[in-house]
């Protein structure tokens, strides 16, 4: 059993200070990247305790050729924290919670759901998209902490964001695919938005809202790009009528028993942080 030790857990818990001025920058840009969030120690402990469980329950047996583009892009393991007890006291992190409530502007969140995305040496690139074209909620106050658990070259396909798209409507209709590469690609250059690639140093976390358009390189090198991921949501959102087959299928996957036009107070959908 995969035990974390105590310092670890208090340092998962420990508030971290988000300045006013990051906060305005996220509202502005619909994403930021934080140094220092997590220290290498901590990195050390999610990676042995998030990675065992990839390799638990990763069900992908598809050699990287004979897959399709979403299938190049990354192994995709969501919800850990249901089967890992290890893994759910880092899920449960207030520090990163905190994070998340704070660059919303709001006074609590809750999970909607976790994911690891491990890009595999030689995977392919990750298409434009909006997570949010995926959810069935009720607005826009949801934010994505991504998460790397090692140093990030650009080499290894970092997180790529278009700067202010949030605000564009158009493209929103688009799943993940080599159609929404092309189309949100030249959308989102056409409407002048600034494309922002950089490395993500160790201990550095990314947040981005639902509809902040972003993509991710290929990996050229011959490491795993392990990645865990936590969505949070305003701790008051309520669930819509699904708009396509994804957000009916995300409904049943990590909103069961939410009822339409109330508030997701589901037990997969708990409250993280909270002031």
């Amino acid at each position: 059993m995969n035990i974390i030790p105590q310092h670890i857990l208090d340092a998962l818990h420990e508030p971290y200070h988000v300045s006013p001025e990051q906060i305005d920058f996220f509202r502005k840009n619909g994403f930021v990247k934080l140094r220092d969030v997590l220290s290498k120690e901590v990195l050390e402990q999610m990676d042995h305790t998030i990675s065992e469980e990839v390799d638990r329950l990763n069900t992908q047996q598809k050699n990287l050729s004979d897959r399709d583009t979403y299938g190049k892009a990354f192994l995709q393991i969501m919800n850990i924290w249901r089967n890992s007890e290890a893994v759910r006291q880092i899920v449960f992190s207030e520090r990163l919670g905190k994070i998340a409530a704070d660059l919303l502007e709001l006074s609590g969140v809750r999970l909607y759901h976790d994911q690891a995305l491990y890009k595999e040496p030689g995977g392919g690139h990750t298409p434009w998209h909006a997570d949010q074209y995926y959810w069935p909620l009720s607005n826009g106050k949801t934010v994505t902490a991504w998460i790397p658990l090692q140093e990030t070259p650009l080499e290894m396909g970092p997180l790529e964001f278009s700067a202010g798209s949030a605000s564009l409507t158009e493209g929103r209709d688009k799943e993940i695919s080599d159609e929404s590469q092309e189309v949100l690609q030249d959308l989102l250059k056409k409407s002048g938005f600034p494309h922002v690639v950089e490395p993500f140093e160790l201990g550095e976390v990314s947040f981005h809202t639902g509809w902040s358009y972003h993509r991710a390189g290929p990996n050229v090198t011959g490491d795993m790009r392990k990645v865990m991921t936590m969505i949070y949501m305003d701790k008051d959102m309520k669930l819509v009528a699904p708009v396509n087959p994804h957000q009916q299928a995300d409904w049943d996957a990590w909103c069961a028993g939410a009822v339409i036009g109330e508030t997701i107070e589901t037990p997969t959908n708990p409250i993280i942080y909270r002031r």
